[in-house]
């Protein structure tokens, strides 16, 4: 059923004149090919479908939040919450405005002042805070092969001052810890991680199994937590866009600017996109669409 659901949006999605922009502020994602666009789908007993560009590696940029907050959640519970909030924005990702007015306190893990706050975090936490962190994500991607990519990341590091920006005034606010260079490099690392749509589906079913990892079934987070943070992917997943994802496709999911999604439907499948030309909320035109036909053409939200 899924494969043949597949086709269709693929067939429907590519006689759409879909317009858009690439991310060109990260002068790297400007040089993909606008034309790339792939779908994947991962049920929880592993079986997958998928049309398109399914081995072609990109950024995932913002989906990435997800990793670093599950592991900071892990670590710390809700103690993290003293850290980042559960609120939308409503705002853009990397407004300093509504930092401003908030004393330094990110609205959410999934924007970038948040995923900042996460990665300080981290660095307290851990032992060896780069290392630990990768080797965590290869561990719920279930594949040792999971890195960033050098040229993103020099990109990101080299372009990056609104990010610059917002530690800085986080840090006059007392809620950064550690040295912002130091918070940053490891953002910029975690920005620049790179999969295909077929790794990142089945990297997400670890949200779609109730926090438990498929074939090991061993427990990441609880499933206490795993519900908060889908509550949290399906409200603050897709920077001021979240309330009409969740109108039109109605998924716990995260965006990249990279052009990636991925969602998931729980006890059920997680699903991977990419498309890079981005709309001007920062999410993936052909992404959007393809989930938004994908769950009308199932009859399967979470409502």
């Amino acid at each position: 059923m899924y494969q043949k659901i597949l086709n269709e949006i693929f067939d429907e999605i590519n006689g759409l004149d879909c317009q858009g922009k690439q991310a060109d502020y990260i002068p790297e994602l400007a040089k993909v090919s606008p034309g790339k666009f792939a779908v994947y789908l991962t049920e929880l007993n592993g079986k997958g479908y998928g049309v398109g560009d399914i081995d072609d590696k990109f950024s995932l940029q913002s989906i990435t939040k997800v990793f670093a907050f599950t592991l900071a959640y892990r670590l710390l519970d809700d103690n993290i919450f003293h850290h980042v909030g559960v609120e939308p924005s409503g705002d853009p990702f990397n407004s300093l405005i509504q930092l401003e007015q908030e004393h330094g306190m990110p609205r959410n893990p999934l924007i970038n002042a948040g995923a900042l706050a996460v990665c300080d975090v981290l660095i307290d936490e851990l032992d060896n805070p780069e290392k630990d962190l990768f080797d965590f994500i290869r561990k719920i991607a279930q594949n040792d092969t999971v890195t960033y990519n050098q040229k993103v990341y020099q990109s990101e590091k080299t372009t990056g001052h609104r990010n610059r920006a917002l530690i800085h005034l986080m840090k006059s606010f007392g809620r950064i810890k550690n040295d912002t260079e130091k918070v940053l490099d490891l953002y910029f690392k975690l920005s620049s991680v790179e999969m295909t749509v077929k790794e990142l589906s089945r990297t997400f079913l670890l949200y779609a199994n109730h926090g438990k990892l498929p074939g090991t079934g061993e427990q990441i987070l609880s499933k206490s937590q795993t519900k908060r943070l889908n509550a949290i992917m399906q409200t603050c997943g897709f920077y001021d866009e979240a309330g009409e994802f969740t109108f039109r496709v109605g998924l716990p999911g995260k965006s990249g600017v990279g052009g990636g999604i991925a969602a998931l439907h729980p006890g059920e499948y997680a699903v991977a996109v990419w498309s890079p030309l981005l709309n001007p909320k920062g999410n993936s035109v052909k992404g959007l669409k393809a989930l938004e036909l994908l769950t009308t053409k199932t009859g399967w939200s979470i409502f």
